[in-house]
């Protein structure tokens, strides 16, 4: 019964946020709905370590894969008349501090209508509260500038269970739940899609090209629930 609990509360947040998530990018989306020669270009950066950068099972890198390129084919798919890049600034290894001093020169140079943030695989490694410093820190140079944030929680690490609440990572996607809340930007809560695919019954396997990095049908339901906000 507890197990069908958390599955049901995990599909309310979902639902909730499908519902917010549209309005928060109404701006963007109505640049995607311009025609020439009324229309510009679209830049959506992504920003984080090896899993937007396209690593699949190290040393591999297989970006067409990836969700960056995936949704960026799916939003391409949605709004055929808008000219859309995918910009890819993610740095294998790396974690949210070492990508916070590099924001302001490789990201927001970059003259973002979207930013995506992804660190929280690699955060571990810094713990909770400096991971907050400086994802909060990305967030307010961005919103500074009037750029679009969308926060994304960690996608597996099979070497945790993930239906296990006690498991690691759930405290990071609680952290980003919290930032998202607190500045009102987006979020794509992949790692809530993927336990709910595991309370129901699914491996983690199948979505998983090694024990960090998910496959391409893993990338897809990131990149899914991405498209889904335009």
């Amino acid at each position: 019964m507890k197990g069908v609990l958390t599955s049901l509360l995990i599909h309310a947040a979902l639902a909730a946020f499908s519902q917010q998530s549209a309005p928060y990018l109404g701006e963007v989306i109505t640049l995607l709905g311009k025609t020439w020669p009324d229309n510009r270009t679209v830049n959506l950066v992504f920003h984080g370590h090896s899993v937007p950068a396209g690593y699949f099972k190290t040393p591999v890198v297989n970006s067409s894969s990836s969700y960056p390129q995936l949704s960026l084919s799916l939003i391409r798919q949605k709004h055929p008349h808008a000219v859309t890049n995918a910009i890819v600034t993610a740095i294998g290894g790396e974690h949210s501090e070492d990508g916070q001093k590099r924001f302001a020169s490789q990201v927001l140079t970059m003259r973002p209508d979207v930013v995506f943030i992804d660190y929280a695989l690699n955060d571990r490694r810094i713990g909770i509260e400096r991971a907050r410093a400086a994802w909060s820190r990305m967030i307010e140079a961005a919103q500074a500038l009037g750029v679009k944030v969308v926060l994304i929680t960690p996608t597996p690490d099979t070497r945790e269970n993930i239906k296990d609440e006690h498991a690691p990572l759930m405290a990071y996607a609680a952290m980003i739940r919290g930032l998202a809340g607190q500045y009102r930007t987006g979020l794509v809560d992949g790692y809530a899609a993927f336990r709910q695919k595991a309370l129901a019954g699914e491996s983690m396997e199948g979505y998983m090209s090694q024990s960090n990095h998910p496959n391409e049908a893993g990338h897809r339901v990131v990149a899914v629930m991405i498209g889904e906000m335009f």
